[in-house]
């Protein structure tokens, strides 16, 4: 069965859900509006040039995981699926994921936004497999930390390797859809790598290539 991978922000969504989360938490009051958005949009600034340090980024978002009720956590991200997450899925997005199960392709959303986030999204989008950065959990509610390799960069190639070696699956005549530089380990590992409404670095690099660069806005 070929694999079609896709990562999730700014690829099958019109924004990045990890940063939209934090913004939400500060819209509502729930975190401090003024700080925790002046740190979260710097290391969104980072991530997009493509020097985040994903370790102090899962400190800082996941904290507030480790504080809160699992019904309290649970009930605020049904509201943030229907404020922020709906009014951004792309309906081309969805069209592509689609078009994959109709070819009898597995698909996979690989991202490195915690799972927390991104489960509810992959399964509004009709993916039931997800690789993405984890939440530790102790007792039934989230620790605030994250455990295992984060699924960023090479952690991304990392996850996917151990993934393939568990269910069996090969990237013989894969794809992967990514907007991101950051995502260029897994890009290179495939069969078909493509370059969805590309940051200007990966951009670049697809055209030297000869990538298939595609909009799904």
């Amino acid at each position: 069965m070929r694999l079609a991978l896709f990562d999730l922000d700014n690829t099958l969504l019109a924004g990045d859900s990890d940063h939209a989360w934090g913004d939400w938490l500060c819209e509502r009051g729930i975190l401090d509006g003024d700080l925790y958005k002046a740190r979260n949009d710097a290391f969104y600034q980072d991530y997009l040039a493509g020097r985040l340090d994903i370790a102090d980024y899962l400190n800082f978002t996941l904290e507030i995981l480790g504080r809160t009720e699992m019904a309290l956590l649970e009930a605020w991200h049904g509201e943030f699926m229907r404020e922020r997450i709906e009014p951004i899925i792309l309906a081309k997005g969805r069209a592509l994921i689609e078009h994959h199960h109709a070819q009898g392709d597995k698909v996979v959303i690989i991202t490195a936004t915690n799972r927390f986030v991104t489960g509810p999204i992959a399964r509004r989008l009709g993916v039931d497999t997800l690789l993405a950065t984890e939440c530790e959990m102790a007792d039934g509610r989230y620790t605030g930390r994250s455990t295992d390799v984060p699924c960023f960069q090479e952690g991304k190639v990392h996850r996917l390797d151990r993934w393939l070696a568990e269910t069996g699956h090969s990237l013989d005549g894969s794809y992967f859809y990514s907007d991101s530089r950051n995502d260029l380990p897994l890009l290179e590992r495939v069969s078909h790598p493509v370059a969805v409404d590309p940051d200007p670095t990966l951009r670049a690099i697809a055209e030297e290539r000869g990538w298939p660069v595609i909009s799904l806005r």
